[in-house]
């Protein structure tokens, strides 16, 4: 998996030139007869000129017998993605949340190249929810979501400069697990772990978000630790059913029944985004992952979200 290559730290360069290891190597080689050199002096003299092999995931420069860097060979170089960033500052995330448009719901277990999916969408959404689930299976194992929000944070923490927030679906451990390498919060369902649990499980630095069905669960939200709303599904979906469509009317007026940002969720696509113009935000998934472009849906769902 694509994912799995992403976090790997060992492309570092090894020892210098004549290091203790290749001189021992030397020796055993010269003792045991099976050096090709004729004499141990003529291998330190290679040594000395061209440096040590590498061997593992390192790739050493390409040079002729005499030694020289042969310009048409390329040094293979992965990219070295971090480990950890910066702690994300909870004013912060909550300034960018109120400022969101846009919401990908993430499930890359349905996709055959999920990452190059998401990797297209990336500049046009502000937040993405991972949500892996299995076939057959209402909820994702943590392992497995715990894999797929760590694989989606190292491409985010790749490019910076479109980097939107990243949650994880439903588990409220793997959030915390994932806190210091980006994850920005976890969203729930209504029948998940009790938000006021999640919240003290959590602390009060990370995103929660819920998902609402009816006008009367947006009500139940006024006193609950919460940071934003899902609410839906406003058209037939076949992504999940949790119920008849509500319609844009009715997400308007929960969107104005409460002060939490608010995302109309199902169902969601080019022809009809615009009618949640007054809304400004929604929450897509299978219109943008089983895009030809991802990218252009994306991008034109925004622009369509807009209520200028």
């Amino acid at each position: 998996m694509a994912a799995a290559k992403v976090g790997a730290g060992c492309w570092q360069q090894r020892d210098a030139p004549g290091g203790h290891r290749c001189a021992q190597n030397i020796a055993n080689q010269a003792i045991q007869g099976g050096s090709r050199c004729r004499s141990l002096e003529q291998k330190r003299t290679r040594l000395a000129r061209t440096g040590p092999r590498h061997t593992g995931n390192t790739a050493a420069p390409f040079r002729d017998r005499q030694g020289r860097r042969d310009p048409r060979r390329k040094v293979f170089s992965p990219p070295d993605f971090p480990d950890t960033v910066p702690a994300l500052d909870p004013f912060i995330l909550r300034q960018r949340l109120e400022h969101a448009r846009l919401l990908l719901v993430f499930s890359p277990s349905s996709l055959q190249a999920g990452l190059a999916v998401l990797e297209a969408a990336l500049p046009h959404v502000d937040l993405v929810q991972v949500r892996p689930k299995q076939a057959r299976e209402e909820r994702s194992s943590s392992a497995l979501a715990r894999d797929w929000t760590r694989a989606v944070l190292k491409l985010v923490a790749h490019a910076p400069d479109v980097a939107p927030l990243v949650m994880v679906n439903d588990h409220v451990d793997v959030a915390a697990l994932l806190r210091n390498e980006g994850c920005a919060g976890v969203h729930l369902g209504q029948e998940d772990c009790p938000v006021q649990e999640a919240r003290a499980f959590l602390g009060a630095d990370l995103l929660i978000g819920l998902s609402t069905h009816t006008n009367e669960q947006v009500a139940a939200t006024w006193n609950e630790p919460v940071d934003y709303l899902g609410f839906g599904p406003i058209y037939p979906s076949s992504t999940k059913s949790t119920g008849p469509a509500l319609g844009p009317e009715r997400a308007w007026i929960a969107a104005s029944a409460t002060t939490r940002p608010l995302f109309p969720i199902g169902g969601i696509d080019r022809s009809c985004a615009a009618e949640l113009a007054q809304v400004g935000r929604a929450a897509v998934s299978s219109a943008i992952l089983t895009a030809e472009d991802p990218g252009s849906v994306a991008q034109t769902l925004r622009a369509l979200l807009s209520p200028d």
